[in-house]
């Protein structure tokens, strides 16, 4: 039985676990959403811990979440990459979805990026881009599942969190800046979580819509939160794997759709990421 609330103890108990395993010491965290795990393939001198091995770390169920913990360096820094991430419809609760955040923060990780696979609820979207996120809306909190529900260690982080800027403005300007070198449009809007695993129905995306989502996922917020009571910086980044469209009807597996369209995005984010870390 996994325990709703995990203690300081315990993240330090999973940070030593992983510090015994590698010589890095990562300043930079990144955590990959569906079919985008081949960022931890551009990580050299890397050390892969199975998420299974490390202690109390949930371990992802869902394909195209791998399910391991690469540390080395990506253009002259220390990172560390989760390949895949568990979800809260998996079963775990919120604290345990973003343990492996207090881990990263207890390792010395000072800067978030998450990456996700999200529908697109803006027209003027399409398959293939990407979205900067630059505000999220948390449905999932709104209605009591809030990473930072119960008691409050302020070791950890202060009881009430600003966010205000969840996600940083001077990340989005890098992201910004590093979209124009590279010669592609980056998107930009608000992310919408639910709890899934279902998919959106009509009239679910009709609401989604009138309160200002852009595009629609079912993780990262919860990952944001953590981050930002820890008072880590945080950069979020949507690939746009389908555009919902009122009204029509998916053909076939969404969900290996969404897969083969992150592979598709993959050397755009790729690119796009590695020129962010670099400059940070």
């Amino acid at each position: 039985m996994v325990s709703e609330f995990l203690t300081r103890e315990e993240i330090e108990e999973a940070a030593a676990f992983i510090r015994a395993r590698t010589r890095h010491r990562p300043t930079i965290g990144l955590i990959t959403g569906s079919g985008l795990d081949a960022l931890a393939d551009e990580v050299t001198e890397a050390d892969a811990i199975p998420y299974a091995q490390i202690p109390h770390f949930p371990v992802a169920t869902v394909e195209g979440h791998p399910g391991d913990l690469v540390i080395g360096r990506l253009e002259g820094k220390e990172v560390a990459v989760k390949r895949g991430r568990a979800h809260f419809y998996e079963g775990y609760p919120m604290q345990q979805v973003t343990f492996p955040v207090r881990v990263m923060r207890a390792l010395g990780v000072e800067t978030l990026i998450v990456t996700n696979a999200a529908g697109g609820l803006n027209p003027a979207f399409k398959a293939g881009d990407i979205m900067l996120i630059t505000d999220h809306i948390n449905l999932v909190g709104m209605a009591g599942l809030n990473p930072l529900h119960g008691p409050n260690d302020p070791a950890l982080g202060p009881r009430f969190v600003d966010m205000s800027h969840a996600y940083d403005p001077q990340l989005q300007e890098l992201a910004r800046r590093g979209a124009r070198e590279l010669g592609f449009e980056l998107q930009q809007g608000v992310y919408i979580m639910l709890a899934g695993p279902t998919f959106e129905t009509p009239a679910d995306v009709r609401f989604l819509q009138l309160i200002g989502a852009d595009a629609v996922g079912m993780s990262t917020v919860p990952e944001v939160i953590v981050a930002r009571h820890g008072g880590m910086r945080a950069l979020g980044l949507s690939h746009i794997s389908n555009v919902i469209a009122v009204g029509h009807e998916a053909e076939g597996d969404l969900h290996q759709e969404v897969l083969a369209a992150g592979a598709a995005a993959v050397p755009r984010l790729l690119a796009l990421i590695r020129g962010i870390i670099r400059k940070i």
